[in-house]
């Protein structure tokens, strides 16, 4: 499940896109093979480059395509890329680990392009709020949250780095259920009966994606989603676009 449009990031064949932060590659992958784009996959833990790897060297084997993608180990706080070299950028719910927020988001600001668009996602304050209060484990976990954002700090993260936001949406408001289940019962208790059958929901709905399920999940984005995204694009000529 995808947690940035890419309808709308205008993403387009041929572009130049960089995932920050990639994981496991959903975001990398439906840029890659949905959309043809040139995709550069980054992130700090080689676990979840080999899994982005498997699945691409998969999509290649199948469908005869190749040199579209690489995916590196880097820091999203010092990305080891040119500026200006990306069309779209990506990070999605990467900002809440790392230690300097600030210089992140210059890095990501400095690699787009000026006529760039950038997504950037980070979980709400009222879902983190609740997991933080019921779970030490939960933000303590090695790699885990260092940080919780209202909308208006990441609003401002943005704009004070020569963004203009143009959308702001909500998303997986289904998933919050699935980490306060976690909290609950235990964030490392994987054997955990209610928060298994739960997830198998969730499984099932991103398989089926069925209309009623599609309708609940857009319904509660409105009262407790587990992320906001904001879709931006970078102020032309270095400018400050509240400057302009």
């Amino acid at each position: 499940m995808l947690t940035v449009d890419y309808n709308l990031m205008e993403v387009g064949t041929g572009q130049r896109v960089l995932d920050v932060g990639c994981g496991n590659g959903r975001h990398t992958w439906a840029a890659y093979c949905l959309y043809d784009c040139q995709v550069l996959a980054l992130d700090m833990l080689q676990e979840d480059l080999q899994k982005t790897r498997y699945t691409l060297y998969t999509v290649d084997n199948d469908k005869e395509r190749g040199n579209g993608w690489l995916a590196v180990r880097g820091d999203a706080m010092s990305l080891p890329l040119k500026s200006g070299s990306f069309d779209r950028v990506i990070c999605s719910e990467v900002l809440e680990h790392v230690g300097d927020d600030e210089r992140s988001v210059g890095e990501l600001v400095r690699v787009l392009k000026d006529d760039g668009v950038i997504a950037v996602s980070v979980p709400t304050r009222l879902t983190e709020s609740i997991y933080w209060r019921i779970s030490k484990q939960y933000s303590r976990n090695p790699g885990g949250h260092v940080r919780k954002y209202k909308a208006k700090e990441i609003i401002h993260l943005l704009r004070d780095h020569n963004l203009e936001i143009y959308s702001i949406r909500h998303k997986h408001s289904l998933h919050s259920i699935y980490w306060l289940l976690r909290c609950m019962f235990g964030v490392n208790n994987e054997k955990a009966l209610i928060p298994r059958m739960y997830h198998s929901f969730l499984v099932w709905d991103l398989k089926t994606r069925t209309a009623p399920v599609r309708l609940l999940d857009d319904f509660c984005n409105h009262l407790f989603p587990k992320s906001i995204v904001l879709y931006a694009k970078k102020g032309e000529n270095g400018r400050h676009p509240q400057a302009a």
